[in-house]
């Protein structure tokens, strides 16, 4: 695909901008991958740093999906991908939280929490790609 010069500045501009969040949410999968080998009960200091990270990544794609949308026509599908990025957040969060408190219901809630990011990053990954696309 060969872009001119200003198509290409746009796409650069709008896919740089979602490297911070994409670095923040690589931190979130590390420290959730060394919090779950820490064993069980769940070392808090870990735990908050997971958390805490998870929260900046959430910002942070929020902030740049935001500006980025500023920018382009509001789709319908962008709306769809937002809402079910959206719930993917909150799901990660509640199995998180729910997790922490070694309910029952372990293995469902951590399957959930193992395979919701992997549908976010899809929906982002293809948000990014609908926004790169209508500039």
């Amino acid at each position: 695909m060969w872009l001119d010069d200003t198509s290409r500045e746009a796409l650069l501009d709008t896919v740089s901008g979602f490297i911070i969040p994409g670095i923040v949410f690589l931190l979130t999968l590390v420290s959730g991958v060394w919090l779950s080998r820490s064993g069980k009960p769940l070392n808090t200091g870990i735990f908050t740093v997971h958390k805490l990270i998870a929260l900046g990544a959430v910002i942070a794609a929020a902030i740049q999906t935001y500006g980025a949308l500023r920018s382009t026509e509001a789709q319908a599908i962008l709306i769809v991908l937002l809402i079910l990025i959206g719930l993917c957040v909150v799901a990660l969060f509640a199995t998180g939280a729910l997790i922490s408190m070694n309910k029952p219901t372990y293995r469902t809630l951590l399957t959930i929490h193992r395979i919701t990011p992997v549908l976010a990053l899809l929906a982002e990954a293809a948000t990014i790609y609908l926004i790169v696309a209508g500039t």
